[in-house]
């Protein structure tokens, strides 16, 4: 999806305010009444009418009058409710190119007022598959209700926890720089995904390096869940970055074994088929760690010492027992529901729509 910032730069205070009612709006519909927007606006002489339009000609809101008259926020409207938030703060003060998508996320280069250049990451779960995420990834603990700005914004959070975790406990992965909503401000890694590697001066030591890392991770009680050539960088001194961690899980999941297995698994095939290398001894120090190996070489899950961390407690990990991040998920992802005008009145906060004009448009 292109990121129009020129739009962004465009709209007014009151703009802002509409879509922040409507995000608001929709922790409680699916599809927000236009009339609840109107009371909670407030604008004068018709502004919310006016207002209602042009985001919706701007594709900031789509419009919906099957049922009832209403509106629910694009991936887009979402988009420039996180990037205002996050130019306010001065994270950031400019968008630049698409650098990469996938699946579930979309990658783009912004810049600092300094000049230099970090990756913005904007998730989108659910826009391939909206049931098959939610069916797979176990988010939503006893929640029942739900939407996709829920589950990006609850996937955000996830990954910049694990990121600034991961870092601290001295794992080759991106600086997580800040987050908001769905969007993970990250340091930029001057490298390129496995799978796009050809030639490899040492491949038998990138190799190892990498089934050590999957190793350490177990160590400290986490399994990546997602451990392929698409999820790991390598610069050109071969050194290794991993990346996208919303989807850990904790050693004590219920499947943990099988997803561990998996992502050995896609790991030796990658290096087999692009490199030839064999398996037919093991390795013989993997990372430091000493761990039991089959005939090809594969660790087994079971021998892993678990007990050079617990971050899977500390992040609440899937499988482990469940405790809200310290500073992560908000308040309403377990908490009952709270009164329309009540609760949107009161979050409206006027310092998140100010700051907008200093956001422009990247080279």
């Amino acid at each position: 999806m292109f990121l129009d910032m020129e739009g962004f730069r465009s709209l007014s205070k009151d703009d802002f305010r509409v879509l922040t009612i409507v995000e608001m709006g929709m922790r409680n519909h699916e599809i927000v009444p236009s009339k609840l927007v109107h009371r909670i606006a407030s604008l004068r002489h018709g502004g919310t009418s006016k207002v209602l339009d042009n985001l919706h000609l701007h594709k900031l809101l789509h419009h919906d009058s099957s049922k009832y008259d209403g509106f629910r926020l694009t991936d887009l409207g979402y988009d420039y409710l996180a990037i205002k938030a996050l130019v306010n703060r001065g994270v950031f003060v400019s968008v630049g190119n698409k650098i990469g998508e996938g699946k579930e996320s979309e990658i783009f280069e912004v810049s600092r007022e300094d000049g230099t250049v970090l990756a913005m990451k904007l998730h989108r779960l659910g826009r391939t598959s909206f049931r098959a995420v939610a069916n797979q990834r176990d988010y939503l603990g006893h929640r029942t209700s739900y939407n996709w700005l829920y589950l990006s914004r609850l996937a955000a959070t996830k990954e910049f926890a694990f990121m600034k975790a991961l870092e601290e406990h001295g794992f080759p992965v991106p600086n997580a720089v800040d987050y908001n909503r769905h969007c993970v401000i990250m340091s930029l890694v001057q490298g390129y995904p496995l799978a796009q590697v050809k030639q490899m001066q040492n491949p038998e030591i990138v190799f190892e390096r990498i089934i050590g890392l999957l190793v350490r991770l177990a160590e400290h009680g986490l399994i990546h869940c997602d451990y392929n050539e698409f999820n790991i960088l390598i610069d050109d001194d071969e050194k290794v970055t991993i990346i996208d961690f919303p989807q850990m899980v904790s050693v004590d999941h219920r499947n943990a074994q099988m997803y561990f297995d998996r992502d050995v698994e896609c790991i030796f095939k990658f290096f087999h088929k692009r490199f030839s290398l064999s398996f037919q001894e093991s390795p013989d120090d993997i990372d430091g760690s000493e761990v039991d190996m089959d005939e090809n070489g594969r660790p087994y899950f079971s021998s892993i010492a678990k007990g050079a961390g617990f971050l899977d407690k500390e992040l609440a990990a899937s499988g482990f027992a469940r405790k809200q991040i310290e500073g992560g998920v908000e308040k309403d992802a377990d908490s009952g529901e709270e009164s329309e005008d009540g609760a949107l009145s009161s979050e409206l906060n006027e310092s998140d729509i100010s700051g907008v004009d200093s956001l422009h448009l990247g080279e």
